[in-house]
């Protein structure tokens, strides 16, 4: 159908169309993965979830994807094991892969003049070198396809230093270089790189945060949206990315935060 024989509502609901495509979604079994993968499925993907706790079985991604129609795959793996990591991508090299999330990742909180090498070590394997490992080898189908989207999870910690997150900071650093230099590589091979950079949201690695009433609320204050973000904000903007509508946007990192980084 041409857009000039579609309605609005047709219109629109093409721009973000990914109907038919397949979705890989890391960190998808709770909170901000598990959003991305049942909004990516809503607008017509196949999706394959991967986390180190993901159920073989009946599983909350499962219930969530294969409830609108669409396939559902897990995979169980550990990133912070290179080994189980290059298992991985092999694995997923040979599929005809449309779309990659990272968004599985890790934090460890703890004061920077004490903080172990081991807590750095393994929130930067996590968060950073699975994204780098899992883009370079499932991103060279793409490039041979001539399509692909890649979309990262940063952080608004790509932007400031927090406090008691030395690890994670440089991993969501790390991730939002990651993310222009393939885009800079790939944008001419028709594969676009992206990524999204959430602030507070409501889930499991925020809990702490949320229990202390006076850093929650010194963090509602600064948010000029007035609340915390719920995971289904993040996913619609990962959305957005993986769409047409997004087909000139490339090394870009899309603030999700309520403002935040406005104010």
């Amino acid at each position: 159908m041409s857009n000039a024989a579609q309605t609005p509502a047709q219109f629109a609901e093409s721009l973000l169309s990914i109907e038919g495509k397949l979705a890989v979604v890391t960190g998808a079994s709770q909170g901000i993965g598990l959003a991305i993968a049942t909004t990516l499925a809503k607008a017509g993907a196949d999706i394959i979830g991967v986390s180190h706790d993901m159920p073989e079985g009946d599983s909350a991604a499962r219930a969530a994807i294969e409830g609108v129609g669409r396939e559902f795959t897990p995979i169980r793996a550990d990133f912070s094991d290179r080994a189980q990591v290059a298992e991985l991508a092999a694995r997923l090299v040979d599929l005809d892969i449309d779309i990659l999330v990272n968004n599985g990742g890790t934090i460890r909180r703890v004061p920077a003049a004490v903080h172990p090498d081991e807590d750095f070590d393994h929130v930067l394997d996590v968060n950073m070198r699975t994204t780098f490992v899992l883009t370079r080898e499932i991103g060279r189908g793409m490039i041979a396809r001539g399509h692909g989207k890649v979309v990262n999870t940063a952080s608004m910690l790509s932007f400031q230093g927090g406090i008691n997150v030395p690890g994670y900071t440089a991993s969501k650093s790390a991730v939002a270089g990651l993310t222009k230099a393939f885009a800079n590589e790939w944008a001419d091979k028709g594969v676009n790189v992206n990524a999204v950079a959430p602030g507070y949201v409501a889930t499991a690695n925020t809990h702490d945060l949320r229990r202390d009433a006076e850093r929650s609320e010194s963090i509602l204050s600064r948010i000029p949206a007035g609340r915390w973000a719920e995971a289904e904000d993040i996913a619609g903007a990962v959305l957005f990315l993986c769409s047409p509508a997004a087909s000139y946007v490339h090394g870009a990192i899309l603030p999700v935060d309520g403002g935040w980084l406005a104010r």
